[in-house]
């Protein structure tokens, strides 16, 4: 699922008003089709491979799981965190997000849900699939299920020059402009053409689910998959793994990013706000509130009567806001801003005990006492700079965090004394 460009198109028309004549340098990048059939036969349990570009965190008996980005699944033994070992790297072309129930992994790959057998981590394999199901799924609004296969790459084939007017070239809103086959992008533009936003959402922990981390388009709530779809979010009703079936699509917005659940009901970040939908009856998600904020990338988490949303820039979501929000949600129809806290560019976010685990982008992970939400900035219990925090599963004491320089894990026992207990490195890719 490729949450960069998710829905980020809305075409209009406009008139002509503009007739002055800019010529600008472009890089011209086409998209690579892969068919159906190749995608499939291409999914396999390989050795363990080294992580050089994570994606989702997911933690479930003693394992954690952690996706190489369109490319599959690293299995991880964690048992002990002082010594993580790498187990194997399920080949999943096309990944970005995964949630686990009981036996069963389920995953994208493309338009495709796949569910995969875990009983044996050895012996891992397919066991269904429910075909294009996430058919709403677009890069940079060209679809991937045109006659040609599914879009799995783009390839920058040239630099070209342009003259533009407002009337012969239209620049989207996520700062392109459609050209021939493909598209055309500035250098600046260009540059982050091939990366996608990290992303993956806190689950409650239990037997039959795992626990992921704050960044997610999946969640699993009793029978129920909630994946977000492009502006949909899709209801997935898991009772037979071995056939999942697609309950209800519901349109929520362009611009939906993560999604949490939290005592049957869920919190979905956009990046103009957060969606609170009911799940008293579970196929049926029922729209209670939307609470704003400015434009920016957000994830959020849920503790109580109290929501924290993390806003930053730097991204394709546009905003020049980086800082904490907490939100009374004790009355969800109606949640309210309560404060906010300056950061530098925070990402996920985690909460146990009272504390919060904050990836605060370069700044690193930092550990806030909330026992008081009116002074969470001068509670700071603990601050791990000099790496770049992406996103943390705060669990049993184990802070799991995953960053640009690799997996940390850190004790929190004592709170007073957040102590590092291994680090495995990332390979640049």
């Amino acid at each position: 699922m490729f949450s960069l460009f998710i829905a980020l198109i809305f075409l209009s028309a406009t008139a002509c008003t503009d007739t002055c004549m800019v010529r600008n340098r472009y890089t011209y990048f086409e998209p690579v089709y892969s068919t159906a059939a190749e995608i499939k036969a291409a999914v396999k349990l390989d050795a363990a491979q080294p992580i050089s570009q994570p994606g989702k965190i997911y933690f479930k008996d003693g394992y954690l799981f952690i996706t190489e980005k369109d490319k599959g699944i690293h299995v991880i033994d964690n048992r002990n965190p002082k010594n993580p070992v790498a187990v194997s790297f399920l080949v999943v072309p096309g990944t970005i997000d995964l949630a686990i129930q009981g036996d069963y992994l389920l995953a994208d790959s493309f338009v495709d849900l796949v569910v995969f057998d875990i009983s044996n981590l050895q012996t891992i394999r397919e066991v269904s699939r429910l075909e294009g199901v996430f058919g709403n799924i677009s890069w940079m609004g060209l679809r991937s299920d045109t006659p040609q296969g599914i879009i799995t790459n783009w390839r920058a084939v040239e630099q070209v020059e342009l003259n533009e007017t407002e009337c012969d070239l239209q620049r989207e809103n996520w700062g392109g402009i459609y050209y021939r086959n493909g598209i055309v992008l500035e250098d600046g533009a260009a540059a982050l053409f091939s990366t996608r936003t990290f992303a993956a959402a806190p689950l409650t922990s239990g037997a039959a689910t795992g626990i992921g981390g704050s960044m997610a388009r999946f969640t699993i709530l009793g029978n129920h998959l909630y994946a977000l779809d492009g502006a949909n979010l899709d209801v997935i009703n898991i009772a037979q793994p071995l056939r999942p079936e697609l309950s209800r699509e519901l349109q929520v917005s362009w611009d939906i990013e993560t999604v949490f659940p939290a005592e049957k009901r869920l919190y979905i970040g956009s990046q103009t706000g957060m969606y609170i939908f009911d799940l008293q009856v579970p196929d049926q998600p029922t729209l209670l509130s939307k609470y704003e904020h400015v434009r920016s990338c957000d994830p959020v988490v849920v503790d109580g009567n109290y929501a924290y949303v993390t806003l930053r820039n730097g991204t394709l979501c546009g905003g020049f806001t980086n800082q904490l929000e907490v939100i009374d949600i004790a009355n969800p129809r109606a949640p309210q801003l309560l404060h906010i806290y300056p950061m530098t560019n925070p990402h996920g976010l985690g909460i146990d005990q009272g504390l919060l685990f904050l990836c605060d982008g370069p700044a690193g992970l930092k550990v806030f006492n909330i026992t008081n939400i009116a002074r969470i900035s001068e509670n700071l219990v603990a601050h791990h700079d000099k790496i770049q925090a992406f996103d943390v599963i705060p669990f049993q004491h184990v802070a799991m965090m995953i960053g640009q320089d690799g997996l940390y894990q850190y004790d929190y026992a004592d709170p007073k004394n957040i102590v590092l207990l291994s680090q495995m490195p990332i390979k640049a890719p």
